[in-house]
């Protein structure tokens, strides 16, 4: 089949009510590897994400324009569910009870919530005390039996690792094949949605590497199948305190990587033995793209100015506006190209570090809280006043002749 019949026949699947045709995954599954005949796809109907434009975010980082595909509107709020559908079929293809990841949020919630919806059972390892509350909370909800180890993420890896060596658990983190193949659709999707138009620069975060590394093989196939006409230059953004990938490519030429302790408030990249760098290096190499790290209150900052644009996002998401900005500012990315920002997760993903940025203490005897005086400006705790017209139309006064010009 192809190219335009591709495109043609994807485009007719929006008008069925078909469960696969409905996914924002298997309606492109001529790019999937295929399940069985008599096995049909778990699907809660992932995909089908936006692209939204961002004009005060492309104010701030000195663009044009920006436009960003906002993969944290997906079922349960982040990326990993693109991924989750093809990898959880494929589980109960297989005949597996179990399914099992280590998580520092995101993943676990994805994953219980597709093997509650396939009939499966799960299994979720995170690191103490070191993740999102709402993102565990989620895993609870979908019925997960969830251990909390006194590891990082990659002691829960380790462990994980070793577990299903001894037992009959099928492993669904990123390293999973069918979980790229998956979040590859992403990538479809955008381009279906630009009018397979492609832009000059996709940003996404790095973490584990493995949605980079999807996206990166998405382009590349669409590219050999004629379906775009070049390749967007595809780059990672790192957290200076979860950074291995960046120090990769910069120190030591992609040829290997050094594990870190990661540390950093962005929790879903908080990952310091990325587990598909050197696919991640590949496709950046191939795409001609780069990597670039973030400081902490960049992050928030990037965050809040998200989310002025009336989108939001978890922080780890924010490290793309960020990083976009040091790129614009080194000249790697020129003020007139076009730029798509992959935000991975919802705004509730993490409302603690939304509330601890609004209140002003989220660095709070930090090494990062003198230079998180920047972030005043975006900051908006909660008022507490007297209930009279008087006092709060004496505050939308004040609100106003501060924000003026802004």
């Amino acid at each position: 089949m192809d190219a335009g019949a591709l495109k043609q026949l994807w485009r007719d699947r929006k008008s069925s009510l078909a469960p696969a045709d409905t996914s924002g995954v298997w309606r492109f599954r001529e790019m999937l590897p295929s399940l069985k005949s008599g096995h049909d796809p778990i699907t809660l109907r992932e995909g089908n994400t936006p692209v939204y434009e961002l004009p005060r975010c492309a104010r701030s980082a000195g663009m044009k324009s920006l436009r960003a595909k906002h993969q944290g509107m997906n079922p349960t709020a982040s990326f990993k569910d693109t991924g989750m559908t093809t990898a959880s079929s494929f589980a109960r293809q297989e005949g597996f009870r179990w399914v099992a990841c280590a998580s520092t949020g995101n993943t676990s919630a994805s994953m219980a919530a597709y093997a509650a919806r396939g009939g499966m059972r799960s299994l979720v390892l995170i690191p103490e005390g070191k993740i999102s509350w709402g993102k565990l909370s989620q895993a609870l909800d979908y019925g997960a039996v969830t251990c909390q180890l006194r590891a990082d993420f990659d002691g829960c890896v380790k462990v994980l690792n070793e577990l299903v060596r001894r037992k009959p658990i099928y492993l669904l983190n990123s390293v999973n094949p069918y979980r790229l193949e998956g979040q590859k659709t992403a990538a479809i999707e955008l381009h279906e949605q630009l009018d397979w138009q492609p832009p000059h620069h996709i940003i996404v975060p790095g973490g584990n590497l493995g949605n980079s590394s999807a996206l990166g093989k998405a382009l590349l196939e669409m590219k050999d199948l004629g379906l775009i006409s070049h390749l967007p230059k595809l780059s990672v953004i790192q957290a200076e305190g979860a950074n291995p990938f960046y120090r990769s490519f910069r120190e030591l030429g992609g040829k290997t990587l050094l594990p870190l302790q990661a540390d950093t408030l962005a929790t879903a990249i908080r990952i310091g033995n990325p587990a598909s760098w050197k696919k991640a290096f590949r496709v950046v190499q191939a795409t001609e793209g780069t990597v670039e790290q973030v400081s902490e209150v960049e992050i928030a900052l990037a965050k809040a100015e998200i989310g002025s644009d009336g989108v939001g996002c978890e922080p780890a998401s924010a490290v793309t506006l960020a990083g976009l900005k040091k790129l614009v500012t080194q000249g790697f990315v020129k003020p007139h190209e076009s730029v798509v920002l992959i935000l991975t997760g919802h705004v509730l993903k993490d409302p603690e570090f939304t509330l601890h940025f609004h209140r002003g203490d989220l660095f709070a005897g930090t090494a990062h809280e003198q230079a998180a005086s920047v972030l005043a400006p975006q900051q908006r705790a909660p008022l507490v006043l007297e209930a009279s017209v008087e006092a709060v139309s004496a505050t939308l006064d004040r609100f106003e002749r501060e924000t003026s010009g802004a």
